[in-house]
């Protein structure tokens, strides 16, 4: 097995997903990837990652479920969690705020438009 530590990225955004994914790779990170809350679930239980880059607003499950699942799992808890928030200015009829990022259990948080050098500094603090 590798000694590369695995990130799960979840977003329903296929290339944000994909651009974030690259400059993990990039980065000398494994990466796994999903596209809404149940598979992200799926997917943490099955692989169990150092760290899910979380996106907030996804269907099936949203980010603040997800990290409220991890984070209240025994088994799952001291998973990081970064939260995408593409919410209040940047979706002004969204119902989520950076405030409810603020408010989660998530180790940390990144607003979108997502600045990668930015997000990778948070992912290194979070390791």
């Amino acid at each position: 097995m590798s000694d590369k530590q695995l990130i799960l990225v979840v977003d329903d955004d296929p290339d944000l997903v994909e651009s974030v994914a690259l400059k993990l790779e990039s980065t000398d990170y494994r990466v796994d990837k999903a596209y809404d809350g149940e598979e992200a679930w799926d997917k943490i239980k099955a692989a169990r990652p150092a760290l899910v880059i979380l996106d907030v607003m996804m269907p099936r499950k949203n980010g603040y479920e997800l990290c409220n699942e991890i984070k209240s799992d025994p088994q799952y808890k001291d998973i990081a969690v970064i939260l995408l928030t593409a919410v209040s200015e940047a979706v002004p009829n969204s119902s989520y705020t950076h405030i409810d990022g603020k408010n989660t259990l998530a180790d940390d948080f990144i607003p979108k438009p997502i600045d990668l050098d930015k997000l990778m500094e948070i992912v290194s603090d979070n390791l």
